[in-house]
């Protein structure tokens, strides 16, 4: 229980034989009814009678600890690993794709565009243009002769 404290007064003759506060009744401690005493190890390791109420409190015993093996990579830093690696591959294959239409489509604007030009054209040019407007087909035979002479001043 807790008392106030009272201000602190000098004795003077008037209250010297004054309690200062209540004095608190302590339990009794009669010679038969000792308390119960345990064996604590001190620090040289012998062995001490010691008071209950005075003895440390023991040791809690440790918890038995899973000593089953663990895999060598965390399974997350491995799901990691496997979308790192399966990410490369899909824009290694993204890039050499997008290449290839790229070199697809150049190859198409300069080779197969001409030769579809001239066919288009070949096929949409009137049979007039190509037998110069008769209209019965004509054969030219053109002949060419050569001569040549050899002289020899000797």
């Amino acid at each position: 229980m807790n008392y106030p404290l009272e201000p602190y007064q000098p004795p003077t003759p008037a209250n010297a034989l004054e309690p200062a506060h209540t004095a608190v009744p302590a339990p009794v401690e009669l010679y038969a009814e000792p308390q119960p005493v345990v064996w604590v190890p001190d620090a040289y390791g012998r062995m001490v009678p010691m008071p209950k109420h005075l003895a440390p409190p023991p040791v809690p015993a440790t918890e038995p600890r899973d000593l089953t093996p663990l895999p060598l990579l965390d399974p997350v830093a491995q799901r990691f690993i496997g979308a790192g690696i399966g990410g490369g591959a899909l824009a290694a294959g993204v890039g050499y794709a997008v290449g290839e239409v790229i070199n697809a489509a150049a190859g198409f604007g300069s080779g197969a565009a001409m030769w579809i030009a001239l066919a288009v054209l070949a096929w949409r040019m009137p049979a007039r243009a190509i037998t110069n407007g008769r209209s019965g087909g004509s054969t030219v035979n053109i002949r060419k002769a050569v001569i040549k002479r050899s002289h020899f001043h000797g």
